[in-house]
């Protein structure tokens, strides 16, 4: 069945990238309605639908379109929470032009969506079944979905900073991996990236408290590591979100090496241009277990999943 919000939870704080104030809201919506974000800054209001073909490219974070040039930035984090929660139907208000980055990671929304309760809906499930592989490549990176019973995702990460080296990960994405492994790895850059960033526009919300940052074999960012991997799954958090924009759960194992934002989207768009590589699959109740938002409803146990310090966030 499909599943959206009991009550409406908010959120503030700054835009990684702009710097600017941000608050964002999550509303519960009716079945169908699928996940949407509402730019509430604008007068009226601008409706951005959470799909893949909504995406433009770009490098450092996962920026929506509403195709007439209205634009936000850096969804990705509240995506991976709510597919990682099993929410399928919600609005999402946002007063400005990029989704607020909380601590980096996707902790405090999905605390938040357990907080305001998950709401079952008396409406079938449709997941996506990817029948064939599809891959997309970029010299020594690529992306690639292959068939499975259930969402999967494995990646691998290689930096020259030695804080971070070689990292890879698999992990089966059912009942409530996603809130035990991935939820509360924080985003990443490397120090010496950060001028550069900000000579570009960027980063100009980032601080030690949002993001880890790596100099060569030290981490900076006090408090140290939540994961001595933490890089990777940050990396899985990030896909999680980026595949949820497929508007319907993935069965499909993601095999990432190297790869971010745009990679995934160009791997999105080529599973649906090709009609032979994907079909629509109502759900059972034995496969609705076996998704990633399957057995979290129960806050306290969910929380316990989880395994982090919220206090300290």
């Amino acid at each position: 069945m499909q599943a959206t919000l009991k009550d409406k939870m908010t959120f503030a704080g700054v835009g990684l990238h702009s710097g600017a104030a941000a608050v964002l809201t999550l509303h519960p919506a009716p079945a169908g309605h699928g996940i949407v974000f509402r730019r509430t800054d604008l007068t009226p209001a601008v409706d951005i639908p959470a799909l893949w073909n909504h995406v433009k490219p770009s490098k450092l974070c996962t920026l929506m379109d509403n195709g007439a040039g209205v634009t936000l930035s850096t969804v990705e984090h509240v995506m991976a929470a709510l597919a990682g929660t099993g929410i399928h139907n919600a609005l999402v208000t946002v007063d400005g032009p990029e989704v607020p980055i909380l601590d980096g990671s996707s902790a405090p929304f999905v605390e938040g969506i357990l907080k305001a309760g998950i709401r079952r809906q008396a409406a079938p499930l449709r997941a996506i079944r990817v029948l064939r592989p599809v891959e997309v490549r970029e010299g020594e990176a690529f992306a690639r979905l292959s068939p499975a019973d259930h969402l999967e995702i494995d990646f691998q990460i290689d930096f020259t900073d030695a804080a971070i080296g070689h990292q890879e990960k698999r992990l089966d994405m059912a009942n409530g991996a996603f809130l035990r492994e991935l939820a509360d790895s924080r985003t990443f850059c490397r120090a010496a990236d950060v001028e550069a960033m900000r000579r570009n526009g960027l980063a100009l919300g980032g601080t030690f408290l949002n993001a880890v940052v790596f100099d060569g074999a030290e981490v900076l960012s006090p408090g140290g590591l939540r994961h001595a991997d933490e890089a990777v799954r940050h990396k899985m958090l990030d896909a999680t979100g980026d595949l949820a924009l497929a508007g319907a759960p993935l069965l499909a194992r993601y095999t990432g090496h190297r790869a971010g934002h745009a990679m995934t989207n160009r791997l999105l768009r080529a599973l649906f241009a090709d009609p032979t590589a994907w079909r629509w699959e109502q759900c059972t109740p034995e496969l609705e277990g076996r998704l990633p938002g399957a057995g979290v409803a129960d806050y306290a146990l969910a929380r316990d999943l989880m395994q982090v310090a919220f206090a300290a966030e």
